[in-house]
């Protein structure tokens, strides 16, 4: 410390620069810094605008990217809709489904799959108390109008039938696999319906003589054809286990709107019920099955467990609570359609059940069957009178009341034509009808409107009228 030698200095202000010694350079220089940050204040600006400007093509190409992704979707879904609804309407072929089937459900079937409930069954939705209500209410009213019901004047007389000769005979169906399984008729519009062993339905226009349409489609033959008088509708159920929907156009095409897989066997018989809204199949795999017209959507099937013969015939009870059936086992079982219980069986048969009708007056029911026909009175549920009217060889193949419940036609050998008496009264063979197909074997026969002609299937391709001659016809009308 004694080293160090204090030093002294004095408090000198150090000069301005020159820029700062002037006014003039004051002023350059405020103007300097002005520049400097108001270039500042540009470039951040401008650097504010860019950030704005990238931001909205952000959020603009958000919006636009959920747009297309909700588009995309509503598409998707539009498409895997009229996916289903082709699915439904006609099979795929087996190598385009078995791809759609791995690709969509990882090689599961998805629709399948989603109609399958515990146990490996199919789940319905069952009938609904407001169907049941339909049914019902539409019930009361056939049965009070049946209590009204009289014979139409327009109805052929008993002489006339016993005049019937035929009048026509058409071609419908191929050559090479010859033979009518079935018939119905539009008595509205006199349109006779067929199905063949051809695999085809086809629809004859019977006051023009000409085919209106020929529809094709099922794989085998087709067993079971019918009419419903409203919308323009016909079914066809056939040997390929399908049923199909076809909706009639105005130019008197018909498109096959449904195609139903609900079978494992063989469909037998379809009919119609009385609201003309719903519909019945019965088929060889031991079931019969209750449909929704306008959907095609199976509401449910009914499988008896005591019961292991298949359903080879059905028909609904004009006033529709009731559904009859013919199974193989020869018995003839009673449906109440409501609780879809069987309530009575009919035995005596021999041989499979092949045709049954009720008659329109609510209480006749005739059964055909290997050993002949059978009629059954529904009010005591017993059978009070029997036609055993061919050999032991020779099946009845079919049985049909007119729409008056005046008459009733049987056809096996040949076509035999009864005049409806009453449990105690004698039932009159009226008329027989020789099989004129060569065949020897008369397969469906149907009344056409007011028992005017009788239409006639065989095992030819041949659609045969039998009905008076038109001299005659003018005569009886005079």
């Amino acid at each position: 410390m004694d080293d160090i030698v204090p030093v002294k200095t004095g408090k000198i202000v150090k000069p301005r620069s020159l820029t700062a010694a002037s006014i003039p350079g004051m002023l350059g220089m405020f103007q300097n810094e002005w520049d400097a940050l108001m270039l500042s204040n540009f470039a951040l600006e401008q650097q504010l605008h860019t950030a704005r400007q990238e931001l909205s093509h952000a959020l603009y190409q958000h919006d636009a990217a959920c747009r297309v992704i909700a588009r995309l979707k509503k598409e998707r879904d539009e498409a895997r809709s009229l996916l289903a609804q082709a699915e439904r309407q006609a099979p795929l072929p087996a190598s385009v489904a078995t791809a759609n089937v791995s690709a969509l459900s990882n090689g599961k079937r998805a629709a399948e799959s989603e109609d399958m409930g515990p146990g490996g069954k199919r789940m319905r939705p069952g009938v609904s108390d407001s169907i049941i209500a339909e049914l019902t209410e539409c019930n009361a009213a056939l049965s009070q109008q049946r209590k009204k019901r009289q014979i139409p004047p327009t109805l052929a007389p008993i002489d006339a039938l016993e005049r019937y000769t035929q009048l026509s005979s058409h071609p419908l169906h191929k050559t090479n696999k010859p033979g009518i399984t079935s018939i119905d008729i539009n008595l509205s519009k006199d349109i006779v319906a067929t199905g063949g062993v051809d695999s085809s339905a086809v629809l004859f226009d019977r006051t023009s003589g000409e085919i209106l349409s020929t529809l094709n489609g099922h794989s085998k033959k087709v067993t079971s054809v019918k009419f419903v008088a409203q919308n323009d509708v016909f079914l066809s159920g056939s040997a390929d286990k399908t049923v199909r929907i076809w909706q009639g156009s105005e130019d008197g095409k018909y498109d096959c709107r449904h195609i139903l897989k609900d079978h494992t066997a063989e469909v037998q018989a379809v009919t119609v019920h009385a609201t003309n809204n719903y519909f019945v199949t019965a088929s060889l795999d031991t079931t019969w099955c209750f449909y929704d017209l306008s959907s095609g959507l199976c509401l449910t099937q009914v499988e008896d467990p005591s019961n292991s013969m298949g359903y080879t015939s059905a028909a609904f009870h004009p006033d529709g609570l009731i559904l009859g059936t013919g199974t193989t086992g020869a018995t003839v079982r009673i449906w109440d359609v409501k609780s879809r219980g069987n309530v009575a069986n009919f035995d005596g048969h021999t041989g499979a059940v092949t045709a049954i009708s009720f008659s329109e007056n609510g209480y006749f029911l005739a059964t055909a069957a290997h050993d002949g026909v059978k009629l059954w009175d529904l009010r005591k549920l017993k059978n009070f009178r029997s036609f055993e009217l061919y050999d032991q060889d020779t099946p009845t193949n079919s049985v049909d009341f007119d729409h008056s419940g005046s008459y009733l036609a049987i056809a096996g050998s040949d076509i035999r034509v009864y005049q409806v008496g009453s449990v105690k009264a004698e039932w009159n063979c009226i008329k027989t009808l020789p099989d004129l197909s060569g065949t020897g074997k008369a397969t469906c026969v149907k009344f056409g409107t007011d028992a005017k002609y009788l239409a006639v299937g065989s095992m030819d391709r041949n659609l045969r009228i039998f009905g008076l001659p038109e001299g005659d016809d003018a005569s009886t009308e005079s």
